[in-house]
């Protein structure tokens, strides 16, 4: 059994796909838009071309995605997503380009338990970690 991660972007799903891969890499292998739902069951019309359902990877870990649906309500709170990365510089990098229109909760330096850690929330309101391990 698998726990996966199901983030919900508000319409703005594909946005954020195109985002992770430039930033993360993530490669998205399989995407349904709401015109592929069968007939009367597409949901409005101008979301037909919204994201229904993604299935996305970032490098071993795999995770959902979704527009959602209109007026549903986005609240991404309660969790972040974190990333190890093997070492400070790549850290770094990371943790620089997902702040990128978003908000630095807490910047990325050397803490008592990594040589690098950072907080942040990215553009689309998903909150990160970014941890290098002390070695």
């Amino acid at each position: 059994m698998q726990v996966q991660n199901y983030l919900f972007f508000a319409g703005r799903c594909e946005e954020a796909l195109a985002f992770y891969h430039d930033v993360l890499g993530a490669q998205t292998g399989y995407l349904m838009r709401f015109s592929d739902a069968p007939e009367g069951q597409q949901g409005e019309a101008e979301w037909h071309d919204k994201v229904m359902h993604a299935n996305v990877t970032i490098g071993q870990t795999q995770l959902m995605a979704s527009d959602g649906m209109p007026g549903q309500p986005v609240a991404m709170s309660g969790f972040s997503l974190s990333l190890s990365p093997d070492t400070v510089d790549e850290g770094r990098r990371l943790f620089t380009a997902l702040s990128r229109g978003g908000e630095i909760q807490m910047p990325f330096g050397p803490t008592f338990w990594a040589q690098g850690f950072g907080m942040l929330r990215d553009q689309f309101g998903v909150p990160w970690m970014v941890n290098v391990e002390r070695g």
